[in-house]
């Protein structure tokens, strides 16, 4: 494991917009450091994406700072210390150290500090209070640094006391377990947090989704998840038996594929499996899932779509069949019932076949249906709804057709459509 950080090699700890917000923080004698994601993933040479900084400096001197360096800043945390940094549409918060004066397993009051050892004490891993100057020089208070280096997610102090103060952390062990961690869970933080896996109960939905969804985007999250499930956490977030093995299947598509991961729809593979086999209970399971999550409207409504399914797709499905339901369902719709029917397949056999389904769908390019109200009207049908249903009739054809370009036969099936309503 690295000693210290290299500026010249880490670019992101050079761009413009960081030396900026640095600068401004460490003038005239003020104290700042990069802390949590960027240290961690920077030591284990993982891409870097939020950029958070710890400064003793109170909330209202950081607002002044940044506004002299005419630095945007938006007090989006101020109460726990969280001052937003925008530069050139570029977001980094700024908190002020803090320590915690009071827990209620939801949230904290804190009292701001300036004890830089005092602020990683009250952080949930040890892998998440590693703290890096400007320079590179590397802080570590609690032996993150080992515990980075042997894949330990590990709580800082008791880890009964680190839940105790926030339950989400009991989602967050595994999370992390997922992308750091090697082997075995730490065996005192999987106690803790099988004891106190109720207090699970009173988060938000909006918080648990967070997690579970970062959790199902790592690369394998099946280690973890089934630690879960066995301990009984798990029934805690998703209501049902959860189909693991569908899961691990198409985590296994995803990585023999290179595709990235699709945490919903790994969410919708997990299940969980209705109780009653019909597309009811189905409906109704997936609409749970979305409220006790408290998913987006759109994340609802894929899940609720891929539950009403009524395809039955197989790896040989005819070319003709393929271009009518995506012409029907659309490149995204159809491309998840194709992963989801796959991972539900389970035959090696299969596996060229599906490939071949998947492109296909990815390749293709939706239709033009060629004919318009313009050209009905035009064959002498008044303006009305006569001319939508005309057109229904013949797109319903077109598709039939497997979308055909002849000009012709439109034109014909049209005189016959319009012969047809005349009588």
């Amino acid at each position: 494991m690295k000693t210290k950080l290299d500026p010249a090699r880490e670019t992101w700890m050079r761009t413009q917009e960081v030396c900026a917000v640095i600068d401004a923080l460490t003038a005239n004698g003020g104290e700042a450091r990069f802390v949590g994601g960027a240290v961690r993933n920077t030591l284990l040479d993982r891409a870097v994406d939020d950029i958070d900084i710890a400064t003793p400096l109170k909330p209202d001197e950081v607002t002044r700072r940044l506004g002299r360096a005419a630095i945007t800043a938006l007090p989006t945390g101020i109460e726990h210390g969280t001052v937003t940094a925008i530069v050139n549409g570029r977001a980094f918060e700024v908190t002020t150290l803090r320590r915690d004066v009071s827990t209620d397993g939801r949230r904290a009051v804190v009292a701001f500090s300036d004890n830089w050892e005092e602020d990683a004490g009250r952080r949930d891993f040890t892998i998440n209070a590693l703290y890096a100057s400007s320079d590179g020089e590397l802080y570590d208070y609690n032996g993150g640094l080992a515990d980075l280096a042997a894949g330990r997610v590990r709580f800082i102090g008791d880890p009964v006391q680190r839940i105790r103060e926030d339950y989400l952390r009991v989602l967050r062990l595994f999370r992390f377990h997922a992308w750091y961690g090697k082997g075995a869970l730490d065996e005192a933080a999987l106690r803790a947090a099988v004891a106190e896996r109720e207090g699970l109960r009173i988060l938000s939905g909006e918080r648990i989704r967070k997690e579970l969804l970062r959790l199902l985007e790592a690369e394998n999250p099946l280690p973890a998840l089934r630690v879960m499930d066995d301990s009984k956490i798990l029934a805690e977030i998703v209501a049902g038996n959860v189909n693991l093995e569908r899961l691990e299947r198409l985590v296994a598509i995803d990585r023999d594929n290179f595709f990235p991961p699709d945490p919903l729809l790994r969410l919708i593979a997990l299940g969980p499996r209705p109780a009653r086999p019909d597309g009811d209970a189905q409906r109704d399971s997936a609409q749970s899932m979305a409220e006790r999550l408290r998913l987006s409207n759109e994340e609802r409504d894929r899940l609720v779509d891929l539950a009403n399914a009524k395809e039955s797709l197989d790896p040989y499905i005819p070319v003709r069949e393929v271009r009518r339901m995506l012409y029907r369902l659309g490149q995204q719709r159809m491309r998840d019932r194709v992963l989801l029917a796959w991972a539900d397949d389970g035959k090696p056999a299969n596996t060229i076949a599906w490939r071949a389904l998947l492109a296909l769908c990815d390749a293709w390019v939706r239709p033009r249906f060629p004919l318009g109200g313009r050209e009905v009207m035009a064959a002498g049908v008044p303006e009305g709804p006569l001319v939508g249903r005309i057109l229904g009739q013949i797109e319903a054809w077109w598709i039939d057709s497997d979308f055909t370009d002849d000009r012709f036969s439109l034109a014909e099936r049209l005189k016959a459509a319009v012969q047809a309503v005349r009588g």
